[in-house]
């Protein structure tokens, strides 16, 4: 049994508890980053919003077959008060626990099922064997924005509008670099910058950043199909590879892909590398 598919059983387990990211990071054997980033990769869900989503799936049925007390369904799914499961429940919903009760309808799609996930029986991607790298310190600056993990189809739109700034950086020719940071589980985002290395950060426009990255050692694995399918590899690394390595990832630092003259950007093909952060 792999990991993803040991977080799916004790979080199906145990949702209805108050359970926090630390307390299935241990059930599980891992990191809490290093659970964070394989479960999005595998599922397309942060561990919270899927935590979140099977508590509510499950107190909409409870409703909508007649419950009679709100306040024992909101105990029932683990929430602590009347209050807090009617906020969560509207945000998710856009209904009441009470308009569901008495007949309003909500949409399937946001209810959340069970995963069902057999790693061993799915598709897997063969990557090849990743090598070390230590790379930095690194002056970056680039076009950032907030993205959901279940809805990142931004980010092409982001590589286009950065586009209209190459050349105008004193940038590295032929290197471009897009930056995961600022994992958040609590609302299911993080934070992606299209980027170039740019040592002169003076007088740049307002809507660019600046992000100065360490000296730092990273585990490096080439993607080398279309980039539309970077998260099939993303999954391969996070669910396959590092839980059976002997790396510790460091959880600090950003998640880089390195894009440089085999990367034709017009067809999205040419391969790059995908440069995970560990410990050395």
């Amino acid at each position: 049994m792999g990991f993803v598919d040991k977080m799916l059983w004790f979080i199906e387990s145990n949702f209805r508890k108050t359970i926090e990211l630390e307390d299935i990071a241990d059930a599980c054997g891992v990191s809490r980053f290093h659970m964070c980033r394989g479960f999005v990769a595998a599922t397309g869900y942060s561990v919270m919003d899927y935590v979140r989503g099977r508590r509510l799936t499950e107190a909409a049925r409870l409703l909508a077959v007649g419950a009679p007390s709100i306040l024992d369904v909101a105990l029932e799914v683990g929430y602590g008060s009347h209050e807090a499961f009617t906020r969560a429940f509207r945000e998710r919903f856009g209904v009441t626990p009470e308009g569901l009760r008495d007949g309003q309808y909500i949409m399937s799609s946001l209810l959340v099922e069970p995963i069902r996930m057999n790693t061993a029986a799915q598709t897997r991607v063969s990557l090849e064997p990743p090598r070390r790298e230590k790379l930095g310190p690194l002056t970056l600056v680039g076009l950032g924005r907030v993205h959901r993990y279940d809805n990142n189809s931004g980010i092409p739109s982001q590589w286009t509008d950065f586009q209209a700034y190459e050349g105008t950086l004193g940038e590295t020719e032929n290197i471009w670099f897009g930056v995961c940071t600022d994992f958040n589980e609590e609302d299911s985002s993080f934070r992606y910058m299209c980027a170039v290395i740019a040592p002169d950060t003076g007088g740049l426009p307002d809507e660019l950043d600046v992000l100065k990255l360490p000296e730092q050692t990273y585990l490096v694995f080439t993607h080398r199909e279309h980039v539309s399918q970077i998260q099939a590899t993303m999954k391969a690394i996070w669910s396959d590879h590092i839980p059976n390595s002997d790396v510790t990832v460091n959880g600090l630092e950003a998640v880089l892909e390195r894009y440089d003259e085999r990367f034709h950007p017009v067809t999205g093909r040419g391969g790059f590398d995908i440069l995970i952060p560990i410990k050395a």
